[in-house]
């Protein structure tokens, strides 16, 4: 009988669909995972509540782990503490710089009070990924994913995305 890799190792491997140079662990959206004999839990936690990603993550842990040879395999949404940028890996940030996305600065600090609501643009700095320029201007607050904005450096005129800090 062969014995399966750990259920952790496994869902190690498991890539973001939305960017797959990243893991769910480089991603910090991989929370927890329980072996009991051949039954797996497995938590995970969604960059937005309403991030449509989710469902896909959970059919390729599903997928990863069955193939593995875990007969019974649970995937859990946790909600809290709520998903933070700061859980990126610096592996995880890495392969994005590598790949032409900037990458989140520190996630905003608040004082444990309501979040206000403000409608104009977020102000970020950070650099082209491409040439490190600081001279960047945003094109749009929303990207191909909610938590993706959209760039153009006004020096090499490429146009990117940055991971929105959350």
């Amino acid at each position: 009988m062969v014995t399966p890799p750990s259920a952790l190792a496994v869902a190690a491997t498991v890539t973001d669909p939305e960017m797959p140079m990243l893991t769910l662990v480089d991603l910090g959206v991989l929370r927890d995972v329980a072996e009991d004999g051949e039954h797996v839990t497995v938590t995970i936690t969604p960059t937005y509540s309403g991030c449509p990603a989710m469902a896909t993550m959970r059919d390729d842990l599903v997928h990863a782990l069955t193939d593995a040879g875990y007969a019974d395999v649970d995937v859990r949404i946790s909600l809290s503490p709520a998903w933070s940028s700061d859980w990126i890996t610096e592996s995880g940030r890495r392969k994005l710089h590598e790949h032409g996305l900037s990458v989140p600065g520190p996630a905003p600090v608040g004082d444990g009070g309501p979040v206000p609501l403000t409608l104009a643009p977020v102000r970020r700095a950070i650099d082209c990924p491409r040439c490190g320029s600081a001279a960047v201007a945003l094109t749009s607050e929303f990207g191909p994913t909610a938590c993706k904005a959209l760039y153009r450096c006004e020096d090499c005129l490429e146009p990117f995305e940055h991971v929105k800090e959350i």
